[in-house]
């Protein structure tokens, strides 16, 4: 079993690739935009304004997919709903679609009020029954969002801004990208 790399004491928890990972915590603003019926972006900045990760994507296929990029537009990370359903997504590495290239999955959880729960499986999950991950995010009276890896917090903050805290060693995109898929969901 690998050892996973240490950034200043805390296990590093890296999907997108190192460089997404820093050693200390990171406030992250999520905003959203939709031009005409069917192009989304999402805009990942800091309280400063500087811009960390960028994704669009679009309603007209039959399957809702978000292309995720650094800030100079390179391919991170592409999310793809398995059918209209919202209740399946697949996260692929870059821009493929390979089963090679999947890196996790994300379930939604049965419904339940004034919550939303997101399962997330990591590619190797070899019991599909435990999720490696999960993100809920409760629609009132608080309306928070957290990421949990077990009873471990890894990230949180409010939805009605869609502003979330990043743990030091967490990978930011995999945050995003939970985030995104949480308000594709709703």
């Amino acid at each position: 079993m690998a050892v996973p790399q240490m950034v200043y004491g805390v296990p590093m928890i890296s999907f997108a690739g190192d460089g997404f990972c820093l050693p200390y915590p990171l406030d992250l603003i999520v905003n959203r935009k939709q031009y005409g019926l069917s192009n989304i972006h999402y805009q990942v900045s800091d309280g400063k304004g500087n811009l960390y990760l960028l994704a669009d994507g679009s309603y007209t296929t039959l399957f809702r997919k978000r292309v995720l990029r650094n800030s100079a537009g390179f391919p991170i990370l592409t999310i793809r709903e398995k059918a209209i359903t919202g209740k399946k997504w697949m996260v692929h590495r870059g821009e493929s679609s390979e089963k090679s290239q999947l890196l996790f999955s994300v379930h939604r959880s049965r419904f339940q009020p004034k919550k939303t729960r997101l399962e997330v499986f990591l590619e190797g999950n070899i019991d599909k029954d435990i999720s490696n991950f999960t993100v809920v995010g409760s629609n009132y009276p608080s309306q928070y969002i957290r990421v949990y890896k077990g009873d471990t917090i890894l990230a949180e903050g409010k939805k009605e801004s869609f502003r979330v805290s990043v743990h030091s060693g967490v990978d930011y995109a995999f945050i995003a990208a939970l985030i995104i898929i949480l308000v594709e969901c709703e």
